[in-house]
């Protein structure tokens, strides 16, 4: 793993206080997302790192200030931080460190200033969001708040050479970030139960016979249903998975590894949520850290074998 200062030094930022803004999100993502934090140390090129680092930072700061509170307090918290990132982003001044490094970031990766954007004005419909009636109200979440999210990170390592490969690259993007995001509703679905909010749309509930307050209050006549409705919901992602599958073979060969080992770690998440089917209402799901883990050093050793070759 190459050196926190090496990365930032071959990523051109060598000014101090800058490089101790970037540091101060390194601890954060260490600290709240370790796994993506390994996944990005150990098989991102280095000078990528900062700014991927940048970019996770971002999102989860914009995600906590939305995530407290009444609708109505979540949309004002949003409003307010959005009039900061869109000053620190256009005037590159901001007394945060964490909007100090997405500016810097935008500045040498000028694609993500649109993303950013659109990133912000999706979390509107995400401060906002109890559920959905059809799927597709779920497309338009996903094509609204999801996919934006996703690129904030993706466009740091997408093509740049031809602009079809850029946007095949952006289309396969999409088609993961829909699998991620239904499949992350599938895990999560006894935390959103508890909140009183389901992911599944209610049209699709209604196909299986169910309806919200089944999943609210469940009881053993809906189970058989209920299974059903996981199994389903997860052959989606499944297909959706399997269509990304030669995603990585569109980016440089330095990047190949990062998204590889994503797609797998996608996967494991997958047949965790398939095993456990209508139990998810009393369990959350998800790959298991030891597997997860074993994927990111498998890929690590395979790219560093590759590059001694």
């Amino acid at each position: 793993m190459t050196r926190w200062s090496t990365a930032l030094t071959e990523a051109g930022i060598n000014n101090p206080p800058l490089r101790q803004d970037y540091e101060a999100q390194r601890r954060l993502v260490r600290r709240f997302k370790l796994q993506e934090f390994l996944a990005l140390r150990l098989l991102l090129p280095a000078h990528l790192q900062p700014s991927v680092i940048a970019a996770v930072a971002f999102m989860h700061e914009t995600d906590r200030r939305i995530d407290v509170g009444e609708v109505a307090t979540r949309r004002d918290a949003l409003h307010s931080w959005g009039r900061q990132v869109g000053e620190a982003v256009e005037h590159g001044t901001s007394d945060r460190p964490v909007l100090r490094a997405l500016a810097d970031t935008a500045e040498r990766h000028p694609q993500l200033s649109a993303y950013v954007q659109k990133f912000l004005d999706g979390a509107r419909l995400e401060a906002g969001w109890t559920g959905f009636e059809e799927e597709s109200d779920f497309q338009a979440y996903v094509d609204a708040y999801s996919h934006p999210a996703f690129m904030l990170t993706a466009s740091l390592v997408a093509p740049t050479a031809q602009a079809e490969q850029a946007e095949a690259f952006e289309r396969g993007c999409r088609t993961l970030i829909e699998a991620m995001q239904r499949a992350d509703f599938l895990a999560d679905l006894s935390e959103d139960a508890s909140q009183s909010r389901i992911g599944i749309p209610r049209a699709e509930l209604a196909h299986f016979g169910l309806t919200v307050d089944d999943l609210l209050s469940p009881s053993p006549t809906s189970a058989p249903a209920l299974e059903q409705l996981v199994q389903a919901q997860a052959r989606a992602v499944s297909v959706g998975l399997s269509a990304c599958r030669d995603l990585p073979d569109l980016v440089a060969v330095e990047n190949q590894p990062f998204l590889r080992a994503f797609i797998r770690v996608q996967e494991l998440q997958l047949e965790d949520v398939q095993r456990r089917g209508g139990k998810l209402l009393h369990e959350e799901a998800g790959a298991s850290k030891p597997a997860a883990l074993g994927v990111l050093l498998q890929h690590y050793l395979a790219a560093r074998k590759q590059r001694r070759q």
